[in-house]
């Protein structure tokens, strides 16, 4: 026979399962000494959020379900925010909360909700454990759900009771899958329309940032010379150095990737779908919109392609690269018109020595500190609009930002996963005054284990984005003024080191400073925002709509 809790460890460990980030409880100590007594590092953190942030991004690096633990009522619901971040983001993550006992109640219904109830619609699978001989089955369906296309969240109750009872149940081992392929009439449907098409255009999306779906698009767009843009979650799937990049949609409109949109006549959308903000809009009879993702597309008012090849992407790219040849009559000169144009913009907004700095000039400095591999994981704030925009990312998933929740709080426990993933790289985070006092407290995570991450900190003293909105719709300022701590002291009292230019010219030497030294270290940077709304809604909107 063995304990309940040891056979759910030893589930995980089948899984593959290397950490688990959590708080545990009372509820959860059968547990906790399974997982002391296994190969699994259980990394504490100080919030459940930031748990759940940091397993959803192990996921969203990996592949593979990061994995996160609570105890019931006041824990299990501080991961809500975490499961919405997973599950509309597609990053796989499984959540394990405890739970009271649930054979006999001695202490009523102190601190219980109901939590499978609660997560029912935030994730792909809930269950609660009610008996120790179906968690290989429970352990097995919750791995399979959480990873299998299109990923997301999934989550496990382990009551106190059912974790500490004996079972003679073995393991399920994981079963041998592969991804149905695109049916052979939809590819050659899909290459038909972009063969006989005059300018053809591909879109890139979240679901193609996988590593042999970037290698496959590569070859695509070498071999068939058609230009592309991304989404913002799409970011980096191909090097956005190559002559085709058109930019990203960080905009739903009036950018000068809207131009290049509305001249085409045929979209190759791969991996985009609705649950990420629309990078533009469909109107009926303007062009023919191809779908290429896992799954069907989910009809809606802004997005209602015509032909959908649906199945494994990376096997429906190659089957389109086999169908297809360049063709005499494409015509991309304007294509080329649109990316000098942005091109030239994206150096003139990076310019100047103002202080404090803007966010295109942030940008433009911290893509030249960073190398290519190196992992930057935005917050979310008006700054993420400009990194998304501006920052050329040189390989998949080395800008992380969440542009489907879109929550703030997530940029510190973003990076910290990404550094216990990516040993080899350097990672930077990137977060407003408001996002990251959401979970700043992490920062003693990072310096308890030990980690080399750099903190950015934009400091504007207001929630800008929302700031910016109310001043574009012409409301007076209200409500969005904040004050903050000393941040350097802040990073100092938890063990990091704390830094904060006074310049524009000392902010590039401190940044790579920062970079290159073992340790954590945090940056406090003035930004001014007074001249995005300008930008953003009547200068990029002029330049852009002059391209001829």
């Amino acid at each position: 026979m063995t304990k309940a809790s040891d056979l759910f460890v030893a589930a995980l460990e089948a899984e593959g399962v290397e950490y688990v980030f959590g708080i545990p409880g009372e509820e959860n100590l059968d547990l906790l000494e399974s997982l002391r007594n296994s190969n699994i590092r259980l990394l504490l953190t100080r919030h459940e959020q930031g748990a759940g942030f940091m397993a959803a991004t192990y996921g969203r690096l990996t592949g593979k379900a990061g994995v996160c633990l609570s105890t019931l009522g006041p824990g299990a619901t501080n991961l809500v925010t975490a499961a919405a971040y997973a599950q509309l983001g597609a990053m796989p993550m499984l959540m394990i909360t405890g739970q009271k006992p649930i054979k006999v109640s001695k202490q009523g219904h102190f601190q219980i909700v109901d939590v499978v109830d609660t997560m029912r619609p935030l994730t792909k699978y809930t269950r609660q454990i009610v008996s120790a001989d179906t968690i290989p089955a429970r352990v097995r369906e919750a791995f399979r759900r959480a990873e299998e296309e299109r990923p997301g969240a999934v989550h496990l109750e382990l009551p106190q009771d059912i974790a500490g009872d004996d079972t003679g149940t073995r393991l399920i081992p994981p079963a041998f899958s592969r991804r149905p392929l695109a049916e052979h009439k939809a590819i050659a449907h899909a290459a038909e329309a972009i063969r006989d098409a005059r300018h053809p255009l591909l879109m890139i999306g979240a679901g193609a940032n996988r590593k042999t779906t970037a290698r496959q698009l590569r070859a695509l767009v070498d071999k068939l010379g058609i230009p592309f843009f991304t989404t913002q979650m799409g970011k980096g799937v191909i090097d956005e150095q190559h002559p085709l990049w058109l930019g990203n949609a960080a905009l739903s409109d009036h950018d000068f990737v809207h131009r290049a949109i509305d001249a085409a006549d045929c979209i190759v959308n791969i991996g985009h779908d609705v649950i990420e903000k629309p990078p533009f809009f469909m109107r009926e009879g303007r062009r023919t919109v191809i779908h290429v993702n896992y799954a069907g597309a989910e009809v809606d008012a802004v997005y209602f392609p015509q032909i959908e090849v649906v199945g494994d992407i990376a096997n429906a790219v190659w089957q389109l690269g086999e169908a297809l040849e360049p063709q005499p009559h494409w015509d991309f000169a304007f294509f080329d018109r649109v990316r000098a144009a942005l091109l030239d913009n994206l150096g003139q907004l990076a310019g100047g020595p103002c202080f404090p700095l803007t966010a295109p000039r942030l940008v433009a400095e911290v893509r030249a500190a960073m190398e290519p591999c190196d992992v930057v994981c935005l917050d979310n704030g008006l700054y993420k609009l400009w990194f998304a925009r501006g920052y050329r990312c040189r390989e998949p998933n080395t800008l992380l930002l969440d542009n489907a929740l879109a929550t703030m709080g997530a940029g510190l426990p973003s990076a910290i996963a990404a550094r216990i993933v990516c040993p080899d790289r350097r990672v930077l985070a990137i977060c407003g005054d408001g996002g990251f006092m959401m979970n700043s407290q992490e920062i003693e995570t990072a310096v308890r284990l030990g980690l080399d991450l750099t903190v950015l900190v934009v400091r504007d003293d207001a929630y800008g984005m929302i700031k910016w909105k109310q001043a574009h719709e012409g409301y007076p300022s209200f409500g969005m003024d904040l004050g903050n701590p000393d941040f350097v002291k802040y990073a100092e009292s938890y063990g990091a080191r704390g830094h904060r230019p006074d310049s524009a010219e000392a902010f590039a030497p401190l940044l790579r400073e920062a970079l290159d030294t073992p340790g954590v270290d945090l940056i406090e940077v003035p930004i001014d925002y007074a001249d995005d709304d300008r930008l953003l809604n009547e200068e990029i909107p002029r330049l852009s709509a002059a391209v001829d």
